[in-house]
């Protein structure tokens, strides 16, 4: 027992060795800027009014509650986010079950699903803006030839229609990415549950919610954190496709704090945007994991 015990310590002392690089380099990378900013954030610096910064205390975060440019756009980012995320889940998890299939080709469509996500994003961006270009666009062009319109839509000049137009962009380029995470979850399910549950007189639909939901929340809770971090994050698609536009009905949390620093170079305010923003983005994920979780563990045992 004490030498069961002996190892077990050198294992777990041999573990911390490894890994004391990697957590490092993540401190460094990911600690060090966050810090940084909330040491910013407790100043007053703008480079367009002083050289110096000025020690303002928690000026910048009382200015943040009454800001109302602030709110839209974390308003806005929150909308963008749920749709985004709701959309690429549901259309991924399709994806993934028709790839997790046996057909012939299955191999070459596999790759060509892929394909959207490894484009560069201001690329896609770039191209998304000139399908829905109200003169010269694709999507219009399509509408006019079947009738469906008489006139071009000004898809990227509406607010409401500027908004769907990058959800659709971005879902278009990240569902990829959450169906490859299923399929991979699809793969490592058995096949003799689904057979020894057929047996039982399961039907696909009760096999697909008793079986293949409860063991592919694993990877569901990990695309959706995924992407929910990418999605409240997003800066380069919408800065390409509208620029925060039409006035202001696209601008995430991400273009408010470009315009805040490196505009009018308010890096004070700049700071303090960021560190708020991050520890909504960590509370955020925080309550979805601790939801998803409790419902993994709700469901563990209904297989």
């Amino acid at each position: 027992m004490t030498n069961l015990h002996t190892l077990r310590g050198r294992e777990q002392r041999t573990a911390w060795i490894l890994l004391t690089p990697a957590l490092l380099l993540l401190l460094f990378v990911f600690g060090y800027p966050i810090l940084r900013a909330f040491w910013l954030s407790v100043f007053t610096k703008n480079l367009a009014t002083e050289l110096q910064p000025v020690f303002s205390g928690l000026d910048n975060y009382v200015r943040m509650a009454g800001d109302g440019r602030f709110w839209q756009s974390l308003w806005t980012t929150t909308a963008f986010t749920t749709a985004s995320v709701l959309s690429e889940l549901l259309l991924g998890l399709l994806i993934a079950l028709v790839l997790n299939q046996a057909f012939f080709g299955r191999g070459i469509l596999r790759t060509i699903a892929i394909l959207p996500w490894a484009l560069p994003t201001a690329l896609i961006g770039l191209a998304w803006a000139w399908i829905f270009n109200d003169q010269f666009g694709i999507v219009n062009d399509i509408l006019l030839r079947l009738g469906l319109i008489k006139t071009g839509i000004n898809w990227l000049g509406d607010p409401t229609l500027a908004m769907l137009a990058v959800i659709f962009a971005d879902v278009w380029k990240t569902t990829p990415f959450i169906s490859i995470l299923l399929l991979a979850g699809l793969q490592s399910i058995s096949k003799d549950l689904y057979e020894a549950y057929s047996v039982d007189g399961a039907n696909a639909w009760q096999s697909f919610r008793n079986i293949t939901l409860p063991l592919l929340l694993p990877q569901i809770l990990i695309a959706v954190l995924f992407r929910f971090a990418q999605a409240f994050g997003i800066f380069d698609l919408i800065a390409v496709m509208t620029g925060g536009g039409p006035g202001g009905a696209t601008e995430v949390v991400s273009l408010y704090i470009y315009s805040t620093v490196m505009r009018y170079l308010d890096f004070g305010y700049g700071a303090a945007l960021v560190v708020v923003t991050f520890l909504i983005l960590i509370a955020a994920v925080a309550i979805a994991s601790f939801l998803l979780n409790k419902y993994r563990a709700k469901t563990s045992g209904v297989i």
